[in-house]
């Protein structure tokens, strides 16, 4: 459709027979970083600082386009691009962002919660955010910590399946919870897991309470 408006804009501008208004060719012709201005109002479309604002495209598309990017101030994209610095007092900033009606803003806000996801505060919230199928699967398809993960050991379940932050699991055998009072039983549900800096465990909540789990003694949902 802008293919065929762009061909009549040129063939009305040789001819001199179709006339379009200054703001339709501006909007035709605006690049992601002005329409996206546009679109969070100048602000970072995570925290809503107004300086140093640029364009972050989303992994795993990074296409320069409007739909797979957010519009982030330097300490959101600096903190994102390098999450071992990330301050999670600045990141409560998605108890709001998060219910932003543009899925790429809502997949990025749930990938730092998921990255963040040790905080109590974090989880929560992330406990809190739906989103529709087609973009959770987005959001799942990478994470914060993408481009460090290549290089650290997999976390994987009992059958070699790798797990990811986000992924749903099931313990395999009867599990004694130590300081909690309870055991957790075979067959328990566990959904969105998140990962640990040990690449043998992950986290995730049963019967309300988090706790670290061995991932050898899990098998992943598909």
């Amino acid at each position: 459709m802008c293919d065929e408006i762009l061909h009549d804009f040129c063939l009305g501008y040789r001819k001199k027979a179709i006339i379009y208004p200054t703001f339709f060719i501006k909007e035709l012709f605006m690049s992601t970083e002005q329409t996206l201005l546009q679109r969070s109002d100048s602000k970072c479309e995570l925290c809503t600082a107004e300086q140093n604002l640029a364009v972050y495209k989303l992994a795993p598309e990074n296409e320069d386009s409007v739909e797979k990017s957010v519009l982030l101030c330097d300490t959101c994209q600096g903190q994102i691009s390098n999450p071992e610095t990330m301050d999670s007092n600045h990141w409560r900033c998605l108890n709001d962002s998060m219910w932003n009606p543009e899925p790429a803003v809502q997949v990025m806000a749930w990938r730092v919660l998921q990255y963040l996801s040790a905080e109590s505060w974090a989880q929560d919230l992330s406990d809190m955010l739906y989103l529709e199928p087609e973009v959770l699967s987005w959001a799942e398809s990478a994470s914060i910590a993408t481009h460090i993960e290549d290089d650290t050991e997999a976390t994987v379940d009992n059958n070699g399946s790798k797990l990811a932050a986000g992924d749903t699991v099931t313990l395999i055998k009867d599990l004694d919870v130590k300081g909690a009072g309870f055991t957790a039983k075979r067959g328990t549900v566990v959904k969105n897991i998140s990962l640990t800096d040990n690449p043998k465990h992950i986290e995730g909540r049963v019967n309300g309470v988090r706790i670290v789990l061995v991932a050898d003694y899990l098998k992943k949902v598909n």
